[in-house]
């Protein structure tokens, strides 16, 4: 017809539905369920641009209670730059709903999906779930990204973890633009693992504490997705000209409890540390046998423990490792320092360019 546009490339076929070029749509993935009365799906939004481009997918939730991915890709479907996506964007809210539903990080068979991949059809719980995701979602994107928060009373400052031995996948971490890079070693079953195996690049970005929406965690990750799908050509980006705030951990370590008791005073999150410095204090409950919890080694503190209680041998303190930390130290501070005062929809950099 005349003066309609037309669309340059073919639906994108998701189960029986058919999303059309320059559209979005919200799909449900059907799960296992755990009997006929307690039918599960999994959410999927797809965005398919009117122009060709890779597909990426953004997953969260893989652990159940790491909620803090949900609230990054409620806010990221929010962007106008995905108005013009070229490409496709399939975003999964909640991977494991499962988990979500009961406050968990597992699942019901007590299994980590996160170590379950590729899965199986016929396999246990995780297994299934794991096979849903794999041939649904991973088996058809070129890169991915995986966001994480601590574990359960846990907190880590943001950070991407990633294969930076890969060219692409370094590329695509030093996009995403957070403070601190952590050079990872993959993991069996992992969904990262496997998606190395498949030939797709994929980033964990690490942020925030089970159970919580923290502002920082989601600002840092909202405007690093819309960075690397600038990246990877699927947005247009104004780009500012500014230093780069990324820097890179050759390795990280935890510093753990020597004996148990009650902590006070914990070091904030991205502080720089040097060797000897203090981290927290250490006392029995009635305040008695007072001492110092100290840094091994000099670094940037990346995680923490929340609880106050902890025992003998209880990872407390996670610290990255760089070649010059002091200079790390620094760009951990101006990387908060531009993310304040941003709310929804009001990232710096992610400008969209006008339609060509």
């Amino acid at each position: 017809m005349s003066g309609e546009r037309r669309a340059s490339r073919a639906p994108f076929t998701f189960g029986k539905h058919k999303v059309q070029p320059g559209s979005r749509a919200s799909l449900a993935l059907e799960l296992p369920g755990q009997s006929r009365y307690t039918p599960l799906s999994m959410p999927v939004h797809i965005v398919h641009g009117r122009k060709d481009g890779p597909t990426m997918f953004i997953s969260a939730a893989i652990h159940g209670d790491e909620i803090g991915g949900i609230e990054i890709v409620r806010q990221l479907l929010k962007q106008k730059a995905l108005n013009r996506l070229r490409g496709t964007l399939i975003c999964v809210p909640v991977v494991n709903v499962y988990g979500f539903l009961n406050h968990t990080r597992y699942m019901p068979d007590r299994r980590d999906l996160n170590r379950s991949f590729p899965g199986s059809e016929h396999g246990s719980l995780a297994a299934r779930v794991a096979h849903v995701f794999n041939t649904e979602i991973l088996e058809r994107a070129d890169y991915g990204i995986d966001l994480h928060t601590g574990a359960n009373h846990r907190t880590n400052y943001p950070h991407i973890r990633a294969n930076m031995e890969d060219a692409e996948t370094a590329r695509l971490a030093r996009a995403f633009n957070t403070a601190v890079i952590v050079n990872a070693t993959l993991r069996d079953g992992s969904l990262r693992g496997h998606a190395v195996e498949q030939g797709v690049p994929v980033l964990l970005y690490e942020a925030g504490e089970a159970l919580r929406f923290e502002n920082l965690a989601v600002s840092a990750g909202v405007r690093g997705i819309l960075n690397v799908l600038g990246a990877v050509g699927m947005i247009k980006r104004a780009i500012k000209r500014r230093p780069h705030v990324t820097v890179e951990a050759e390795t990280s370590h935890w510093v753990r409890a020597k004996r148990s008791g009650l902590i006070r005073n914990p070091i904030a999150l991205g502080s720089h540390v040097e060797k000897g410095d203090r981290l927290a204090h250490l006392s029995d409950w009635l305040g008695d046998e007072e001492s110092e919890i100290r840094a091994t080694k000099e670094g940037v503190v990346i995680g923490r423990t929340n609880l106050p209680i902890v025992n003998e041998g209880d990872a407390l303190f996670h610290v990255a490792e760089f070649d010059n930390a002091e200079k790390a130290g620094k760009t951990v501070e101006r990387f908060a320092s531009s993310l304040e005062g941003l709310g929804e929809g009001d990232y710096v950099d992610p400008v969209v360019a006008e339609e060509e």
